[in-house]
């Protein structure tokens, strides 16, 4: 189990190891090595999803690992409350970053207009946070859309 201790509350998050093992591998050393701490929901788009783990609250890009394998064609649905890695336009481009559906967001499915986006998790206990953070003001910062205006904190992420 995972938790996702933030500035609006705590998140636990079960992984499926066995249907994405190297999104959830990734996820785990990047849990290991600390890199989530301190850094923000940078992105909330109410009705469609949050995301996080790569940028600071000055909006500034934390260092990454290489790119993983993208795992979208895993059987695993964007559906409500479940996890999926944040990628560029390229395939295989994921690295920290990762959403939380606030919605079934199928157009996101392996497939769909096209690859797709790994989901590697489900939220267990905290979609009352996660609805929390996703109802924040947002608006516009160092470039960025959908920045909320006041940061929203990982405060740090554990794994037990």
């Amino acid at each position: 189990m995972i938790t996702i201790k933030t500035s609006h509350g705590d998140i636990s998050v079960e992984l499926f190891e066995e249907k994405a093992p190297v999104s959830c591998e990734n996820f785990r050393q990047y849990v290991a090595d600390g890199h989530f701490n301190g850094t923000i929901f940078h992105r909330v788009i109410p009705n469609f999803m949050i995301q996080g783990g790569g940028m600071d609250a000055d909006m500034n890009s934390k260092p990454t690992r290489d790119p993983i394998k993208n795992e979208a064609d895993n059987g695993e649905g964007n559906a409500r409350g479940t996890l999926a890695m944040a990628r560029t336009n390229v395939v295989d481009s994921a690295t920290s970053q990762f959403f939380i559906n606030l919605r079934d967001n199928d157009f996101l499915n392996h497939g769909g207009r096209d690859f797709g986006y790994a989901v590697f998790g489900r939220v267990t206990d905290g979609m009352d946070v996660v609805d929390a953070i996703a109802a924040v003001a947002t608006g516009n910062s160092g470039g960025h859309q959908d920045v909320p205006l006041e940061p929203v904190t990982i405060v740090e992420v554990t794994a037990g």
